[in-house]
């Protein structure tokens, strides 16, 4: 049965993709079976996984209006190891779409019971906002990742994230929980960040996972090449670290069990 997480930041530009593609390919890399959802309508998952997305027949906008099946629809990232749900702007239209619609918070829910029992982890990269695709995601999830760098505003979206996971908690989703806090794009050379990183330890304790993700070029240059950094270039800093970051997950997960 798979462990369902959101990676999920109110805050745009703070590594969501970047750590969902890579954390996918580093858990396929260690033997475990991989499906990521790509619930933002810019595709960047999808595309950074070596998938067109001008050139989808289907995607998980028809498994969110349920025209399609998780099955129908999904694509093998063949460099990243894992499968894919992808997408693209058709999605934009899908919450307008859902708005009148019966369960429309647990669309993507019921969809990937489908198939749970075909992965160990289902990943889903949400939008950078709170809005009914953030919110399937978040119904359908075990936990929440929540990537974020060392730096004072990101301090300010997090207690604004932290809140609306209680609310679904409290609301729609009683499994929901914080897994934990990755830290990103991190440099230990400015103290600002350092500081932070010890501001998160104090107040988060354990919920602070122990890998940290440095700041990498080699990270940013892998989507161009249609693949996550981990396949691009193993021996880059970033791409270890993110290894690093799939062994902590899968510790962490037997832990929860």
């Amino acid at each position: 049965m798979a462990k369902i997480f959101c990676i999920a930041n109110q805050k745009g530009g703070v590594g969501k993709t970047t750590t969902t593609v890579n954390l996918a390919a580093g858990l396929a890399r260690i033997g475990q079976r991989v499906l990521v959802v790509d619930l933002d309508p810019q595709g960047n998952a999808t595309m950074g996984s070596g998938v067109d997305k001008r050139t989808l027949e289907a995607s998980v906008y028809d498994v969110l209006l349920e025209s399609a099946t998780v099955a129908d629809v999904r694509r093998r990232a063949d460099k990243g190891g894992y499968d894919l749900l992808p997408a693209n702007r058709e999605l934009a239209g899908a919450e307008v779409e859902l708005v009148g619609l019966e369960r429309r918070n647990e669309r993507l829910r019921g969809a990937l019971a489908a198939v749970a029992d075909d992965y160990d982890f289902v990943l889903i990269d949400c939008p950078p906002s709170l809005n009914l695709l953030t919110l399937n995601g978040l119904v359908s999830a075990h936990g929440v990742i929540v990537p974020m760098q060392c730096e004072y505003f990101a301090l300010e979206g997090l207690s604004d994230l932290v809140n609306t996971i209680r609310q679904v908690h409290a609301n729609l989703n009683r499994d929901l929980q914080i897994i934990g806090l990755l830290r990103v794009m991190f440099d230990p050379r400015i103290t600002l960040q350092q500081q932070v990183s010890e501001q998160l330890k104090g107040h988060f304790g354990a919920k602070v996972f122990d890998t940290v993700i440095p700041r990498n070029v080699r990270l940013a240059e892998a989507p161009s090449y249609g693949q996550p950094g981990v396949v691009f270039d193993p021996a880059a800093k970033g791409a270890q670290a993110y290894l690093e970051f799939a062994r902590e997950m899968v510790q962490r997960i037997a832990t929860m069990r």
